[in-house]
Formats: C-alpha cells, structure tokens, sequence
C-alpha cells in the first residue's frame, strides 16, 4: 500500500508541474536569498571549470536543491508510516547528503583536472620551446594549438584572440595561467610574456632560461609518474597479499573442519 501511495505521489507530483500548477524553478528563484546561504563559495568556479563560462550556474545549483528535496520526501513517505523524531532527522540527512554529492563531484573532477594539467604542461611547453626558436611568441603559441593537448585548446584560443585584438600587456598570459593554475604556471607565462618582448639580441639568454625551468618541471612531471605507478604497484600487491592470505587462513579451516569431520 506505502509503495502505491509514493507512485501515486510521484505521479500527481509530475502532472502537477507539467500544467504549471506548480513550479519548482519558480519556489527555489522565489527563496533565492535563503538557499544562497547554503551555497558554497566555491560552487560557481567548480562548475565553470567543468562545464565552462557558458553554464547556468543558478539552474545547475537549483537541481541540486531540487533533488536533495526530493530524497527527503521520498524518505519521509517511506517512513509515514513510523515517523519519528529519527526518522525525520534521518530523512534530512539523505537530503543533505544528495545534495552534497553533486558540488563532492566537482570538486573531485576539477583536482583530477589539475592533476592531468600539471603532467601535460612541461611537455606542451617542450614543444612551444622548439617553435619558439623559429617564430615571435605569438605566431609560436598559433603554431602549437593544433599539437597542443586537447586540454589546453580553448585556453591558447583565448589566449591568441586576446593578443591579436591588440592587448599587449602580460594580462592575456596571466588569464591563461590563472585558467590552468598548476605547479610553476603563474612563473612560465611570464617568462614566456617577457620572452616575447625581449630584443633579438637577448631572445637566445632568454630561451636559455625558459629552457631550464621546462627541464625542471618536466622532471618534476616524471618523478611524479614514477611515484604514482610505484604507489599503482604497492597496492596491486598488497591487494594481492591479503586476498593470498585469506583465501590460505580458508583453506586451513577447511581442513581443519573437514578433519574434525572425518575423526567424529
């Protein structure tokens, strides 16, 4: 009976939003001020970072409010019919907890993010070296979009139009630094900045520098991927161990019960 109740709830609950009778964009946009206190700081620059500036921030964070209030609805149904103290504050908790997985989802996407950012830099800025030997920065940083990682693309675009629309100060490159904030980011784009502005004279002392610092984080970069497949390895094997050890400690008990058996 409890199950067709909550179909039935469900069910008028969907008809009654498609007419307009009610609306849930409407009731959240409504309380605006009261869910923004519940709102992380840092929810609209996860959710750029993910999905980019085109986003509507306001309707991603209004599903989560909307299905955080559905869980606890659905919990409260289930319970309607022992419904205590617990069980309510239980039902807020699934709530909280729906509603927090969503902003727990980006914050973990944009760490992985970073993460794969500072590998691929130091090898992307290998190969802007070697075209910055033969070419200005601008026309380099042109040149290496079309073997530039996936990743960097829409930030050397914006980057490059910012450049060619006249902006010659160091803010188009501090924009793309600020947009991929990894180890040494902030440091290599104003090397690159002042690399562009340098005299032909002394372009040769400064991509000498600028060489020296992509050596360094690409050992940086390798030393970290050698730590992550040791870290791969180390656990692969004690999986190994445990799952070994266990699948012994049964056996001797089945040995153990199977003499026992055989003794009785």
């Amino acid at each position: 009976m409890l199950i067709e109740v909550i179909i039935l709830g469900i069910i008028l609950f969907v008809l009654l939003q498609y007419n307009g009778t009610i609306s849930t964009s409407k009731f959240f946009t409504d309380n605006q001020d009261i869910f923004m206190k519940i709102k992380e700081n840092d929810y609209d620059f996860y959710a750029k970072a993910k999905y980019g500036d085109s986003i509507d921030v306001q309707k991603l964070f209004n599903i989560r409010l909307r299905n955080g209030m559905i869980t606890i609805f659905v919990c409260i149904f289930l319970f309607i019919a022992d419904l205590s103290y617990i069980n309510i504050l239980f039902s807020l908790i699934a709530g909280f907890v729906v509603y927090k997985l969503s902003y727990s989802s980006l914050k973990r996407y944009y760490k992985s993010h970073l993460h794969t950012i500072d590998l691929m830099l130091p090898y992307y800025l290998k190969n802007l070296e070697i075209l910055v030997q033969h070419y200005t920065v601008p026309v380099a940083l042109g040149k290496s979009i079309e073997d530039a990682p996936e990743i960097f693309r829409n930030g050397l675009k914006d980057l490059i139009e910012k450049i060619n629309a006249g902006d010659s100060s160091i803010n188009p490159y501090m924009d793309f630094a600020r947009e991929y904030p990894v180890r040494d980011s902030m440091r290599m784009m104003r090397l690159l900045y002042r690399l562009s502005l340098g005299s032909q004279e002394r372009k040769q002392e400064q991509l000498l520098t600028f060489s020296r610092n992509i050596s360094s984080l690409q050992q940086k970069a390798r030393e970290t991927r050698y730590k992550e497949r040791l870290e791969k390895m180390e656990s692969k094997t004690m999986v190994m161990l445990i799952t070994t050890g266990i699948g012994v400690m049964i056996l001797l008990i089945i040995s153990i019960m199977m003499l026992f058996t055989s003794s009785m």
